[in-house]
């Protein structure tokens, strides 16, 4: 059975999507970045459904993807094998038994699962941000981020190395 999961900071998403994102059924997995300071690791994803709104800003750049940062807190149980991203996974959630706010999260492909850790049911999003995706399915080029900070400080996604970004 797979389990919601609540997104602590909806409304980094709530002007796109509303209260919810959408199921993570097919979504495009670009990196899985661990953080160095503490169990958290965050998958940087595209997501499969075209949002409620898009802004004006977007809408004028020809927008087309939608991309997010997920970052799971309280993370155990860590195991990833055989992946090369880009790749078209599914991501669900699955509640640990006896334990209402812990989750098990699985990464799957045509290939079979290749991500799989326990979490906190509590996520965060952030670097939301549009795009157009490339021709060969590449995130490339330049991005509108919702977030003041991110538009200020990116006009692309930036390096894995970039630690303002991918961490805390």
């Amino acid at each position: 059975m797979t389990a919601s999961f609540s997104v602590r900071n909806v409304g980094t998403v709530a002007p796109l999507y509303g209260p919810q994102l959408p199921a993570l059924n097919s979504v495009r997995l670009r990196s899985v970045n661990l953080n160095w300071r503490g169990p958290e690791l965050a998958l940087r994803l595209d997501l499969p459904a075209p949002p409620l709104h898009l802004p004006d800003d977007w809408t004028a750049a020809g927008a087309n993807t939608v991309q997010v940062h997920l970052r799971f807190l309280a993370v155990a149980d860590l195991v990833l094998s055989a992946w090369e991203p880009p790749v078209t996974a599914r991501i669900s959630m699955a509640p640990l038994p006896g334990d209402e706010h812990r989750v098990r999260v699985t990464a799957s492909a045509a290939g079979g699962t290749f991500l799989e850790f326990t979490a906190s049911a509590d996520v965060l999003a952030g670097h939301v941000s549009g795009f157009r995706l490339g021709p060969d399915g590449s995130d490339d080029g330049p991005h509108l981020f919702l977030s003041k900070v991110d538009a200020k400080r990116n006009s692309t996604i930036p390096d894995p190395c970039e630690k303002t970004f991918y961490g805390r």
